[in-house]
């Protein structure tokens, strides 16, 4: 039995983790948060409420991450905490209720989010 350090899969995605730079690193926590939430409302829709749950709880975590890891000497960030705090609040309200409209409302604001901070990242690698 292979451990997670002497599977070679394991290695290459630990490796292209570090390797990120904090731009696509952001990109791929916008894209879980999608995935999840996705996910999460076909669940919901599939009455497959353990797996809503876990769906749900993953997007939770990525929201309150991105939330905490705001640099709040930039007056952008207190326009997305409060954002990202509203995130969270239907995320658990959806959890709570198994109701699913809430969060096909914030899925396209997080895809739109997500879009907006690939573009900043593409336009400040052509500046460098």
């Amino acid at each position: 039995m292979y451990s997670a350090q002497a599977n070679p899969y394991q290695q290459y995605k630990q490796q292209s983790i570090m390797t990120m730079t904090p731009g696509e690193m952001l990109t791929q926590l916008f894209d879980g948060g999608v995935k999840n939430l996705t996910a999460a409302v076909a669940f919901i829709e599939e009455k497959d409420f353990p797996a809503a749950n876990q769906a749900l709880q993953k997007g939770q975590r990525i929201v309150n991450y991105l939330r905490q890891t705001l640099d709040h000497s930039y007056s952008v960030a207190d326009g997305l905490d409060a954002l990202y705090e509203y995130f969270g609040r239907v995320i658990v309200q959806a959890n709570i209720r198994k109701d699913a409209s809430e969060l096909r409302e914030i899925i396209p604001m997080l895809t739109e989010l997500r879009d907006t901070f690939v573009a900043a990242d593409r336009a400040s690698r052509i500046r460098s």
